[in-house]
């Protein structure tokens, strides 16, 4: 017989105790059989990385629950070639704290995750919440499970995954869902240098972001209006528009074999 509900796996980066997981796992099990698999700490930021000089440990916590001591990428990939009895049908990584707009998508592991699950093949979306010390976890939820039916019913288009970003506000003063564009962010000061009580320098990465880019339906714009961003990403990263353009730096790169003799210098 085939399966009665959906099997999801959700992740995250932000770590197994996080409340964005807690409520993403809770709503999304109304309409599907979840499974979590997400890091044992928090691995906020690190990206796409992929553990290979250590070993990995899985610990099952609950039923259907694990954490793992390694990166969000590292736990889709134990939870899909090990963990899980079958393959998912959906992934959803999140829910992070903190929007991932525009350029956040190339640092974030929870939109890691979802990638690394379109890699292999299974339809996945990244949710992420506005916010800094308290959340709407629970819009955010709500908007995840509204997400997660469409995709359950309609797939995704090939190497797509969805990147949701949900504004820190309450369900009914949501302004809307957009489907919206990558923007751009400039940061002010992004290396901070401070002084320890030895007289040794360190570095903090940070900085001020001063301004974005890319209005015309920019993720950015939408969550600062108080809406929903819908953005879907693609796997091929190729500019396309260009490949002509760079085509003749073909021949200068090669060089022409033969056409030119070696000069001597002369001394």
């Amino acid at each position: 017989m085939p399966d009665s509900r959906p099997r999801i796996l959700v992740t995250n980066d932000d770590g197994i105790h996080s409340a964005g997981l807690t409520a993403l796992a809770r709503a999304l099990s109304r309409i599907g059989d979840v499974w979590v698999v997400a890091p044992d700490r928090e691995r906020t930021a690190v990206a796409h990385a992929v553990t290979l000089h250590k070993p990995l440990r899985i610990h099952q916590m609950d039923k259907r629950v694990y954490a793992i001591n390694g990166t969000p990428v590292d736990c889709v990939n134990l939870a899909l070639l090990n963990i899980l009895p079958k393959q998912p049908h959906l992934l959803v990584s999140g829910i992070n704290k903190g929007v991932n707009l525009g350029d956040d998508v190339l640092y974030s592991g929870t939109v890691s995750a979802a990638v690394e699950g379109t890699i292999l093949g299974i339809p996945s979306m990244a949710v992420s919440q506005e916010g800094r010390d308290q959340f709407y976890f629970p819009t955010g939820a709500h908007y995840a499970v509204r997400v997660a039916r469409l995709i359950l019913a309609k797939g995704l288009p090939e190497e797509t995954l969805v990147n949701l970003n949900i504004p820190n506000r309450t369900v009914e003063s949501v302004t809307g869902v957009r489907v919206t564009c990558l923007s751009r962010r400039r940061f002010e000061n992004p290396i901070m240098e401070k002084v320890d009580p030895h007289g040794r320098s360190y570095f903090w990465i940070a900085g001020t972001r001063i301004s974005w880019s890319r209005n015309k339906d920019a993720d950015h714009e939408a969550i600062a209006e108080g809406a929903v961003s819908l953005t879907p990403l693609h796997l091929d990263s190729t500019n396309y528009g260009v490949l002509d353009q760079l085509r003749p730096w073909e021949l200068s790169i090669r060089g022409r074999r033969g056409s030119r003799k070696t000069r001597r210098v002369r001394r």
